[in-house]
């Protein structure tokens, strides 16, 4: 269960605060793209917790696990044509983890001088420059260079990516992505997958966008259905035009898989990912998480 709580502590996030006001014309089309200055930092606030309660032989463990962190962009440079790099970091992790018959494990980076044993990579990997990277204004990475290792971190996309043209309410784009899986006969299957993008609404300059994950290869074997499981998402993302920052987004997973490990196999994957903008006067703010 280690890599759920990697996953989870290095993910993007987002927020703002939005409320009722005009609604985009019919037929209006929006330009989405990423804007920064040089100079910005930008910190999101990111949660996820999971639970996955799974079936094998007879034993049923369930797995809890919450992962709550801070994710740093320092945007180095904004060039004419919209490319912009940045650096990007982690300011703390707060993350506990429950397993079936086992004491809770927990590690703050803020009031933790020590990390438990299989939280020492998590705790190497904040306060420090993970990655230094360089995007289109479409969030096409052009460059993307390594500074700290990651293990088990997603080296593909680092930011939803826009469509190519100004789109109106309605209107759909696609971001597709490869995953390689282990197969039956011990070697690798690549399964080709796409994230569909919906414009539902535009109001106040913020872009109310639905999120859904398609796979595009045909599969029947429910022990790859088990490794896919964490990328199988729907959700609503909200995207500020004026500002051009992804501000808040929300996903969630409620998968059930049977046979995945034997006929009487079964696992049971529930999820929620939330990502919130912090607004400037808040983003050098230290508080504790509490517990809930």
């Amino acid at each position: 269960m280690r890599r759920f709580t990697w996953l989870v502590a290095l993910a993007l996030a987002s927020y703002v605060s939005w409320g009722s006001g005009v609604i985009a014309a019919a037929g209006e089309a929006y330009l989405l793209r990423y804007r920064f200055q040089p100079g910005e930092n930008l910190v999101w606030k990111v949660e996820h917790r999971a639970r996955v309660r799974t079936t094998v032989s007879g034993t049923t463990q369930t797995a809890d696990t919450t992962s709550i962190s801070a994710k740093r962009w320092k945007i180095l440079e904004v060039r004419p044509d919209g490319k912009f790099s940045f650096v990007h970091s982690v300011d703390y992790v707060d993350m506990r983890q429950q397993m079936s018959d086992r004491e809770e494990e927990r590690f703050d980076s803020r009031t933790d001088k020590n990390s438990p044993p299989g939280f020492g990579d998590v705790a190497k990997a904040v306060g420090v420059p993970l990655t230094v990277a360089t995007l289109d204004a479409r969030g096409e990475v052009i460059k993307r260079e390594e500074k700290q290792s990651q293990p088990n971190a997603d080296k593909g996309q680092m930011a939803m990516l826009l469509p190519e043209q100004a789109v109106t309410v309605g209107g759909t784009w696609k971001q597709p992505f490869e995953i390689d899986v282990a197969a039956k006969d011990g070697g690798m299957k690549r399964i080709k997958a796409q994230q569909l993008y919906t414009l539902e609404s535009v109001a106040n300059n913020l872009a109310t966008i639905r999120v859904e994950t398609q796979w595009l290869t045909p599969n029947s074997d429910p022990a790859i259905d088990a490794q896919l499981i964490q990328r199988d998402t729907s959700g609503t993302v909200r995207f500020d035009i004026a500002a051009g920052r992804l501000v808040w987004q929300q996903t969630d997973i409620d998968k059930n898989i049977v046979g995945f490990q034997g006929d009487a196999s079964s696992m049971h994957y529930t999820t929620r990912f939330n990502e919130e903008l912090l607004p400037a006067e808040e983003k050098t703010a230290a508080k504790p998480t509490k517990a809930n």
